[in-house]
């Protein structure tokens, strides 16, 4: 009986090296809310980030039933990872002048009760800026203004997550002490989480591209926020030189944080499953590519190799 020739066995495609990483976009809700997640099924991405209402204005017309029941039924369609949302940029709970600090407040409010309505879990946020206080006295206000949030509506469910900033003049959140201390101030701190922007703490001077610096800094946010309480992170290089205070954002691979800082982060297993979200320039490249498209990509491409 003549011999069968056995085929020889094809290799298996090796998984992805980073399989659990939830890499998405900040996408636009303009036209509706909904338009943001056909944004995502068109990207092929899970995770994407959003305004809750235009963020160019402090009130917003309330959401409609039909545009609730289309983002409902697009998310439960296509089951995206994770949504996250941006609170909008006129909010400063610090602020010293009252009216604004309470127009703040009473915005912020409202954002958390649209997450709700939408089924959102967290609520990014900049803690603000103290104008002509002390930043001491900037915290306080922080943490008054989200205490009086919880206590005038305790049944809000989304999660406000404060944001490391590139500490530009006044702005608090350059460091997670500052972080840390809005935090203790709370009644009820489990209530409250952060968010890593990786454009921002370079700014600030966290030299996040030795793989020692990036773990000085990551032993600082244990110390002072706890790590379980990070919850998102924007992923953005830096057009400005660590420690220049410059919150520009760049295309990933096109700052000055490069790859070898993505890759610190994109490598730690204590992040992996957390959304990471882009938050760079829209358009497209001089080859017609897609920037978030073509970011997307260089995230996985730095993470894989």
């Amino acid at each position: 009986m003549p011999s069968v020739k056995k085929k020889p066995k094809t290799k298996a495609a090796a998984p992805a090296r980073h399989a659990t990483l939830r890499l998405g976009a900040h996408l636009s809700i303009a036209g509706g809310m909904a338009n943001a997640l056909r944004e995502a099924v068109r990207l092929k991405i899970g995770v994407l980030q959003v305004f809750v209402k235009n963020q160019r204005q402090w009130r917003a017309p309330p959401l409609k039933p039909d545009d609730l029941a289309e983002w409902q039924k697009l998310r439960e369609k296509h089951g995206f990872d994770a949504v996250v949302a941006h609170a909008t940029y006129l909010i400063n709970l610090a602020s010293p002048d009252e009216a604004l600090h309470q127009k703040s407040r009473l915005a912020f409010a409202e954002e958390l009760a649209r997450c709700d309505a939408l089924d959102i879990p967290c609520l990014v946020v900049h803690p603000g800026a103290a104008g002509e206080q002390t930043a001491g006295d900037a915290v306080r206000r922080v943490s008054a203004a989200l205490n009086r949030v919880f206590q005038e509506n305790p049944d809000l469910k989304a999660m406000p997550l404060l944001e490391t900033t590139a500490g530009q003049g006044t702005t608090l959140g350059r460091n997670f002490k500052e972080l840390g201390e809005i935090i203790r101030l709370l009644d009820e701190p489990t209530r409250v989480g952060v968010c890593i922007d990786t454009c921002h703490v370079f700014a600030a001077g966290y030299d996040i591209r030795e793989p020692s610096d990036y773990e000085r800094m990551i032993r600082e946010a244990r110390r002072e926020v706890g790590l379980k309480r990070i919850r998102c992170w924007h992923l953005n290089d830096s057009k400005g030189e660590c420690g220049e205070h410059l919150d520009r954002h760049a295309h990933i691979g096109h700052g000055a944080i490069g790859a070898a800082g993505f890759r610190n982060v994109l490598r730690d297993e204590r992040f992996h499953g957390l959304p990471m979200i882009l938050e760079t320039p829209k358009g497209a490249n001089e080859k017609g590519r897609e920037w978030d498209r073509v970011n997307l990509s260089r995230l996985r491409r730095i993470a894989n190799n």
